[in-house]
């Protein structure tokens, strides 16, 4: 299942509404994303220190790359070396529909083909694995819970994509936050709770990198920042999971236990794109229609295109559908991928999707939970009805869902 409003994975999240600040706020940070910030040597982060952290914590961590096929598009972020053979904490957002990674050491320009095993969609961690990988270096890791206010500290990352894992100084401005953070250009939002807030300059980039403390130690890993924050340099209000925290999660993910928040390995995949938001809740199709319209209106500030009665190459392509099927409940498909079972299956925009599995379906939030029930390769009967309002019915293979 793909929403059709779905973000492009960008490594940077960014906050929506009010956050908390804590009263011990640092003085803002110069925010260059080429090094040590003119000035930080002022809250007790000396250049000799800098570069002493940067010695520990560089030679463990690695730039992902993400191509992101179903979106159009591509991504970069970091990721944290956790085992000499290749397991890599990172961000659940910096993996969101992927559907091929990569990464290449930093200390060494060493490239690997990855894969993800798992990810926390609740609290934003993920666990990828570096195949082949023997023999890494590992980032020295910190204790979290021995963060204090007023820490100095150094934010590393894959800043702007670059590659070149520059060192911003920064302290600590805040413990336990809870903030609403959304993808740049996705229609979710989620509460990331007990959060590290720094004035480290953290940008787009370094989703997944280190927040080290001047002993240099992993104390935390970056991953979002205020709104307008992105290459600011008069903002700089950032925040990183604790790294205990993440480090918890990772141990599950690669323990291969699943909860209502970890997904372990991939789902099926159909390659339909459906309502988002508030119109992926309604039952009625041409209220999902209407609802969905909307919203993309709302967004675009401008008339939304038509669905095109043929395959999409991403979902960027996507429009809404002039008419839909006549029928009270089911998913309306607004778009197929192409080349996946879908598209194969004749299925296009207008079409509504009645029932999974012998399972009957009656809104597109119904349909994308009970996709995760089924694996890659799984044949599932699937029936939908078409806007002359003919029933088809086929049991389709299923292809590997990207993460969500």
């Amino acid at each position: 299942m793909v929403s059709a409003a779905a973000g492009a994975g960008l490594t940077g999240y960014a906050l929506s509404g009010n956050h908390a600040r804590s009263s011990a706020n640092g003085a803002p940070s110069g925010g260059n994303s080429g090094g040590l910030p003119s000035g930080s040597s002022h809250r007790g982060v000396s250049k000799p220190t800098d570069r002493a952290v940067v010695s520990a914590v560089r030679p463990g961590l690695v730039e992902i790359s993400s191509n992101l096929r179903y979106q159009g598009s591509q991504a970069a972020a970091t990721g944290m070396v956790i085992s000499k053979n290749g397991l890599v904490l990172t961000n659940n957002h910096v993996i969101t529909d992927t559907t091929q990674l990569t990464a290449r050491v930093a200390a060494t320009g060493k490239q690997f083909r990855a894969k993800w095993l798992g990810y926390d969609s609740a609290d934003d961690v993920a666990v990828i694995k570096l195949l082949g990988a023997h023999n890494l270096r590992m980032v020295p890791l910190g204790n979290s819970s021995s963060v204090r206010l007023g820490d100095h500290v150094i934010a590393i990352g894959n800043a702007y994509g670059a590659g070149r894992f520059p060192a911003v100084a920064g302290t600590i401005t805040g413990l336990h936050r809870t903030i609403t953070a959304s993808d740049s250009g996705a229609a979710t939002k989620e509460t990331l709770r007990g959060m590290l807030q720094t004035d480290a300059g953290i940008v787009q980039g370094d989703s997944g990198g280190p927040l080290a403390s001047t002993a240099g130690r992993v104390i935390g890993m970056n991953t979002a920042a205020a709104t307008g924050s992105f290459g600011s340099s008069t903002q700089n209000v950032g925040f990183a999971i604790p790294i205990n925290k993440a480090l918890r999660i990772a141990d599950q993910i690669i323990r291969g236990k699943s909860s209502p928040s970890v997904q372990i390995g991939s789902t099926g995949f159909l390659g339909v794109l459906v309502p988002a938001g508030q119109a992926s809740q309604a039952q009625s199709p041409q209220q999902q229609r209407e609802l969905q319209l909307k919203q993309e209106q709302g967004s675009a500030g401008f008339p939304v295109q038509p669905s095109a009665p043929v395959c999409l190459q991403n979902s960027q392509s996507a429009g809404v559908p002039r008419h839909v099927a006549p029928v009270p409940a089911g998913a309306l498909i607004i778009g197929e991928l192409c080349r996946t079972p879908a598209d194969n299956a004749g299925i296009i925009a207008g079409d509504v999707i009645t029932s999974v599995g012998g399972k009957r379906i009656s809104s597109p939030k119904q349909l994308t939970r009970i996709m995760t029930g089924f694996k890659p390769g799984m044949l599932v009967k699937v029936t939908w009805v078409d806007v002359s309002g003919h029933t088809h019915s086929g049991s389709l293979p299923l292809v590997q869902a990207p993460p969500r």
